[in-house]
């Protein structure tokens, strides 16, 4: 079973396991500010979820692509959305700032 470490936080989960279901039941806050009301809850559109990953996880799909191309986002940033990703392997999580996650600023890491 994969390990997944975010805000300080270590945990397993079933491979191939939605990491923003996985995060949120673990206590890991996945949204900054009014983003933990206002968000598509998992579809995908809203890209208020987006993390950086280092780790095993699945390729990136096309809805997932297209949200991360459009602005304030850019791919060039690497991050993912976590609610479309698969994990398949042990996991570090990084959470930066801005209302969809598309900041500089770290907000927290795999380590705190």
């Amino acid at each position: 079973m994969p390990t997944i470490q975010a805000q300080g936080k270590t945990f397993v989960c079933e491979t191939g396991a939605n990491l923003r279901q996985v995060l949120l039941k673990n206590g890991v806050q996945v949204y900054n500010g009014g983003a933990n009301i206002i968000n598509c809850h998992g579809f995908g559109t809203c890209g208020t979820c987006a993390v950086a990953l280092e780790g095993a996880v699945s390729e990136m799909g096309l809805r997932e692509k297209t949200r991360l191309s459009l602005p304030p986002h850019t791919l060039s940033q690497n991050r993912r959305l976590s609610c479309q990703v698969k994990v398949l392997g042990d996991l570090k999580v990084t959470k930066y700032d801005g209302f969809w996650g598309q900041g500089d600023q770290v907000v927290w890491t795999a380590e705190g």
